[in-house]
């Protein structure tokens, strides 16, 4: 392996084993060139929305939608607010810019590693070029990409800002995308992504079907690349996993957690923007709105009830009453052997050895403050195929959403794809979509 240095960076010459490791984690033993074919694009908006990023084939959503909503957060909450955030054309390079240097920050965190960027191995500064396209314009097979592969690290945050900035155009390019997962992959370190996976030998993009996994999605969503959605970690039987270790960024709902495939903690429910990918068995897609009060700070008894659900280990609603003296103790409460053992008479007076979650919060938080939420406020879905928006055009589809309190609610409409995911985190929540028109979470 040989190396130089330049003002752009220290290179390194991938050839041989590092670059197979990065395959193997990235595709598996196996890649299928079609599969290949399907992620190798580049970051594109939409000519019908100047805002909002395509993608061409299924499978690359897992990397499109997390920036996508990292783009939302700083077009929409950061700096002044923009009145016209929809036809921000001329700034659009200077977010996407943006958005991507803060999730190398996230998967980096406070490790003195270097940022790692990737390019063309012929070239000086840093390049896209014949790594995914041909002089003919077709695109290249695996082997030919992976061979022309190399890579610069840069040591701080300045250096690979000047970078990225000077060479953002390529990322736009064929292969963009695929140089970009490769750089966050390098950036994080491969071992460290390991460790984090619940199995490391399931690979970051499946090898048939060409969905991107959780771990993937994780990775970009939070900087860590669990497998899990749950917050912190689970013990079940025996068998510690991890899950997500802190509140994120933008947010993430699954239809699966309606369908009780897994359960979505309140850290990825509860994020610090009103952004959330919203995930179906095969594809993700984004709900957005600027209504703030959606995420306003966590409010103590919505702490209670998340400290309480941790304990719950299989979602059923109640914990061992063994339990109970380490909740309190989690939250702060009196937690002397003498208190708990009442309080476990108290809250299991028919002896059945389970404390419910309600019976355990109207003992010890019976005011659930109120939440003020406009009556009607605006929201707005993204999704990234042409072929799933209506005319075949990428644009933000526009709604009136409500949450009504579940004492006022007389009936709930119809559940719809996306209003199952939301009713995930809202019970309650009906959205009136623009001309009726309900946007495809496929």
């Amino acid at each position: 392996m040989a190396s130089t240095s330049d003002s752009q960076g220290s290179e390194i010459n991938f050839c041989g084993s590092p670059i197979q490791a990065v395959k193997s984690l990235i595709w598996g033993e196996t890649l299928d060139e079609n599969v290949f074919a399907r992620w190798c694009q580049g970051f594109i908006f939409s000519e019908d929305e100047p805002m909002a990023l395509l993608q061409r084939e299924g499978g690359p959503c897992a990397i499109i939608a997390p920036l996508q909503a990292f783009i939302l957060k700083n077009l929409l909450f950061s700096g002044d607010p923009k009145e016209h955030w929809r036809q921000i054309e001329e700034d659009r390079k200077a977010i996407l810019l943006q958005s991507i240097v803060e999730i190398f920050h996230s998967v980096r965190g406070n490790n003195s590693t270097p940022f790692i960027l990737v390019g063309h191995k012929d070239k000086q500064d840093l390049t896209i070029e014949s790594v995914a396209a041909q002089s003919d314009g077709q695109s290249v097979d695996s082997a030919t990409f992976h061979g022309n592969l190399r890579v610069n690290n840069y040591g701080n945050t300045e250096d690979v800002y000047e970078a990225l900035s000077s060479c953002l155009h390529y990322f736009t390019e064929d292969g963009g995308v695929l140089i970009f997962i490769y750089s966050i992959i390098l950036t994080k370190g491969i071992d460290t992504i390991k460790a984090e996976m619940q199995d490391p030998t399931e690979p970051l993009i499946d090898g048939t079907f060409g969905h991107g996994s959780q771990s993937l999605t994780n990775l970009m969503l939070t900087g860590r690349a669990v497998s899990n959605v749950f917050d912190l970690e689970k013990d079940i039987s025996g068998f510690k996993m991890q899950g997500i270790s802190q509140q994120s960024e933008v947010g993430f709902l699954t239809l699966l957690e309606n369908l009780r495939y897994c359960e979505v903690g309140s850290f990825l429910k509860c994020c610090r923007c009103p952004i959330w990918l919203l995930g179906s068995e095969t594809h993700l897609t984004i709900f957005f709105t600027r209504e703030l009060s959606l995420v306003a700070p966590e409010t103590i008894y919505e702490h209670a009830r998340r400290i309480f659900s941790n304990y719950d280990t299989e979602g059923s609603g109640f914990i061992s009453t063994i339990l109970l003296g380490d909740v309190l103790q989690e939250l702060d409460l009196v937690a002397i052997p003498e208190y708990v053992d009442i309080m476990k008479q108290k809250l299991d007076p028919d002896e059945t050895a389970i404390i419910l979650q309600n019976t355990f919060m109207d003992e010890f938080f019976p005011d659930e403050p109120v939440r003020i939420t406009p009556e009607l406020f605006e929201v707005f879905h993204y999704n990234g195929l042409k072929r799933s928006c209506t005319d075949g055009k990428v644009r933000f589809t526009e709604g009136k959403a409500s949450i009504p309190d579940p004492t006022d609610l007389t009936v709930l409409s119809e559940p719809t794809p996306v209003l199952s995911c939301l009713r995930t985190k809202w019970p309650t929540i009906d959205v009136r979509w623009v001309n009726d028109g309900e946007p495809s979470l496929n």
